[in-house]
């Protein structure tokens, strides 16, 4: 943080998809839901993910930021091997820089990996709440989490839960969702610009069934419970392009913007591999809300326009 300023500076990354190689893995696909997300890979998701892309762009946030967030889906199938190679490359932008992380559809991708609570085991370090007594316990770790830093409250939500093949929704749920209402009345977190992480778009116009197939189930609720913020930043990533929307509350105005895929390889600036850059000035204003992808020769880094969209 610019101690002179009080000046926040965020760096959003999502959907790191960090991929296992097939070697002693292709047992524990058989007969799950791994196996379809195994052919997607092979048929999609292997040819536009780009390691040296996700490098580029995990060294570039940290270089221009004082804290790292990471909105879901580290890992591609949840593998044990995903998860000590996401943790990996975590630790090295830690050493640089704070780093948030919440989980992903994809980093709960079966019952079992919620149950043996890999996400947790992994990435404790980057979870940990700083009023750990207001968290849920759910497969995914203890959320919803805090970190004050500064003028700012991150805020971590999980959103991921195990699905049925063909099924990417996610849900908060009524005990997480009352748990952030109580969090956010604290004196120190109320008195903050509050940065809530989420993995599933928190603004979505789309039907329930639609919802429920690959969105965030309790979209409505959630907007509900972040109604009396005048200001702040709601930080999403599921769905691999870049939007910001400015969601009018009874109080103010929340900026909502999503990130694109960390490692993509795709021609649509709005999709390509990058990482957004927030500020909040000492005084909680959010200053900055910007946009960067990874340029044709992927050495450098280029701003991409995001248009705003008023929503109500």
């Amino acid at each position: 943080m610019d101690v002179s300023s009080g000046t926040l500076r965020i760096a959003h990354v999502s959907d790191v998809h960090v991929p296992s190689r097939l070697g002693a893995e292709w047992r524990r696909m058989l007969f799950n839901k791994r196996i379809t997300g195994w052919a997607n890979v092979l048929l999609r998701r292997g040819r536009v993910h780009r390691r040296a892309f996700l490098t580029a762009v995990l060294e570039e946030a940290a270089a221009r930021s004082d804290h790292v967030v990471v909105t879901g889906d580290v890992t591609n199938l949840a593998h044990e091997s995903e998860y000590r190679e996401a943790r990996r490359l975590l630790d090295e932008v830690a050493r640089r820089v704070d780093v948030t992380v919440v989980p992903g559809n994809h980093d709960i991708y079966l019952p079992s990996v919620g149950r043996t609570r890999r996400f947790p085991h992994h990435f404790a370090p980057f979870a940990a709440s700083e009023r750990p007594a207001l968290a849920v316990t759910l497969p995914a770790g203890d959320y919803p989490l805090v970190k004050l830093r500064g003028p700012v409250a991150i805020i971590g939500l999980s959103s991921a839960v195990p699905r049925p093949p063909f099924v990417a929704g996610g849900v908060i749920g009524h005990q997480q969702l009352a748990a952030l209402e109580r969090l956010l009345r604290l004196p120190e977190v109320a008195s903050r610009t509050p940065v809530l992480l989420v993995h599933h778009p928190p603004v979505d116009g789309r039907s329930r069934v639609a919802r429920l197939r690959d969105g965030l189930l309790d979209a409505d609720r959630l907007r509900r419970a972040v109604d009396r913020l005048p200001r702040g930043l709601l930080l999403f990533g599921h769905v691999h392009a870049r939007s910001h929307v400015a969601l009018g509350t009874s109080t103010g105005t929340l900026d909502v913007v999503s990130a694109s895929g960390a490692a993509l390889d795709h021609p649509d600036p709005r999709v390509r591999a990058g990482f957004n850059l927030y500020e909040v000035a000492g005084d909680g204003t959010v200053a900055r809300v910007e946009s960067f992808a990874l340029d044709a020769s992927g050495t450098g880094f280029s701003r991409v326009p995001m248009p705003v969209r008023a929503v109500s």
